[in-house]
């Protein structure tokens, strides 16, 4: 198929060149970081927000908590997996060249980039995790899905994208993680839940110090169910006696 709209009138070229102009008026040390931070360290910072949301869900909530973030954590990077197997047939059917191909003096700071360019994988895989991330925890969730924004942006301030090759990832990776996300959560959850009651891996999903307070509270429940059906005894051997008392 031919690739999208290449005409120079375009919003989309316009916004191209746009963004790409800032990389062309930085300095060179600027460019050099936001080379690396849209190569790699947004993704990297994604994959750390969603250990640490891992980490911390393992002493909040209940029990039953702790099992659905974890299953949520663990579907995160597997929806960008499957999101990027879903991308492969779209770029061949597509078959939109990259940007610096079709136009001139823009700025590229990655180069060899010879693959298609709709719809990009990192944004792709950035907006999948992002979602993942907020279905086990809000707050850090809403950090990841700002992290796959600006993983958007720095796609196409480096010249290797366009902004709809970036939009139509947002749209993937979030139609991937939304709605396989019923399936997959009731796959993960049970399985989960099994690692859970499994001694040698259980702090992986909830920490020793939460499995000890549960234990309490499940303690502390059960002794006061106990004192109440005493004290129902009690109030009824009470009733019993008076009844026998009148009968003499």
């Amino acid at each position: 198929m031919a690739g999208l709209s290449m005409d120079g009138s375009n919003p989309d070229v316009s916004l191209l060149y746009d963004i790409n102009g800032i990389a062309a008026d930085a300095p060179g040390w600027v460019d050099r970081i936001m080379e690396y931070v849209g190569e790699y360290g947004i993704m990297l910072g994604l994959v750390l927000v969603a250990l640490w949301c891992w980490w911390r869900g393992r002493s909040r909530g209940t029990a039953e908590d702790s099992v659905a973030s974890a299953a949520a954590i663990v579907w995160a990077p597997l929806a960008a997996g499957i999101a990027l197997l879903v991308n492969i047939p779209i770029r061949g059917f597509v078959e939109r060249p990259r940007p610096f191909l079709e136009h001139k003096g823009l700025e590229v700071l990655v180069k060899g980039k010879t693959d298609f360019s709709f719809v990009s994988d990192h944004s792709t895989m950035a907006m999948a995790i992002a979602i993942g991330v907020f279905m086990a925890n809000r707050k850090w969730g809403l950090l990841a899905v700002g992290l796959a924004l600006a993983e958007g942006f720095c796609r196409v301030y480096m010249g290797v994208h366009y902004p709809s090759d970036v939009i139509g990832g947002f749209a993937l990776g979030t139609a991937v993680a939304l709605l396989l996300a019923p399936l997959a959560m009731m796959l993960l959850t049970p399985a989960t839940a099994a690692v859970s009651r499994w001694g040698a891996t259980s702090s992986l999903v909830r920490s020793r110090k939460a499995r000890d307070g549960d234990d309490e509270r499940r303690a502390a429940a059960l002794a006061g169910q106990a004192r109440a059906a005493a004290a129902s005894r009690r109030r009824g051997d009470g009733g019993d006696s008076a009844v026998s008392d009148l009968a003499a």
